[in-house]
């Protein structure tokens, strides 16, 4: 009887520790991610290059569907922004990372926080964001963002 709870409690705490330990690209999926972001508020268009494949599919918050062409030719047209534009800042919170072997799952609340005449707005999306690892680098392959309802302000 000993022998059988003990080996129980054994399989127990290695299969806790197992589900408890990141998966192998978290570190570098998350640094991806926040280098992004943080080059996305910039419009900077290496920053898109990088980060999505040129098979991407994205799905946008609006329903719009579009290719990494279609991302790179809007940050072209749009150009890094001057001074005086609307300044935008992203974040990434509640980031779930699941991965499978050169294939990983990345799903994250984003944070945009929006900067108009000194009028801030923030506004929150569910991201989820398919990544494949070819020759080493890490890009995503399909995006799909969801609009989060805002919070109604309260009435006075």
């Amino acid at each position: 009887m000993k022998r059988i709870l003990l080996t129980t409690l054994m399989l127990l705490f290695f299969a806790g520790g197992l589900l408890a330990q990141a998966p192998p690209a978290a570190a570098v999926l998350t640094k991806l991610l926040q280098d992004f972001l943080a080059g996305a508020g910039k419009n900077d268009a290496a920053t898109h290059e990088r980060f999505w494949a040129d098979d991407l599919i994205y799905t946008a918050s609006a329903g719009r569907r579009i290719a990494k062409a279609d991302i790179m030719r809007e940050v072209h047209e749009e150009g890094p922004p001057k001074p005086g534009d609307e300044s935008a800042v992203y974040t990434a919170e509640d980031i779930r990372i699941q991965q499978y072997g050169d294939t990983a799952i990345v799903a994250f609340r984003l944070v945009a926080t929006t900067d108009k005449n000194g009028k801030q707005t923030v506004s929150n999306y569910l991201n989820t964001g398919t990544f494949l690892r070819r020759a080493g680098k890490w890009q995503a392959v399909a995006w799909q963002a969801t609009a989060m309802p805002k919070k109604e302000e309260p009435k006075s």
